[in-house]
């Protein structure tokens, strides 16, 4: 089993968890039915519900009519999965700034963790 977990900043913040919670409420319980299919299959979930996007980031995807949400995510050590961000898609390509951010996001996690173990 997957554990699907917030990134969260040195200040406390969840911008996916901020993301998810601004949805209607619709389309909110749709990511939260996808989030828990992501935990069930892990690596494993593929189209229509995710895909892989770029430098070990990737997406799940939530669609109601003609809104298309999605949240940005990665894998880490023992079946974790880092929720970073998420947007309202409004063109066929993903922005920049959030797989941008999506990295940012990834690094300072990788950096954090790197630095918990060195001091266990």
């Amino acid at each position: 089993m997957f554990k699907v977990i917030f990134y969260e900043s040195d200040d406390g913040k969840r911008p996916a968890e901020k993301f998810l919670s601004t949805l209607e409420v619709k389309m909110r319980a749709k990511m939260v039915g996808i989030l828990e299919i992501l935990q069930e299959n892990g690596n494993q979930l593929r189209e229509t519900y995710s895909a892989y996007l770029h430098d070990g980031i990737f997406e799940i995807r939530g669609k109601i009519g003609s809104n298309i949400t999605r949240i940005l995510y990665f894998f880490f050590n023992d079946g974790k999965i880092i929720l970073t961000n998420g947007f309202i898609k409004k063109t066929n390509k993903i922005p920049k700034n959030e797989l941008a951010l999506a990295k940012k996001y990834r690094k300072d996690y990788l950096l954090r963790e790197e630095k918990q173990n060195e001091n266990s």
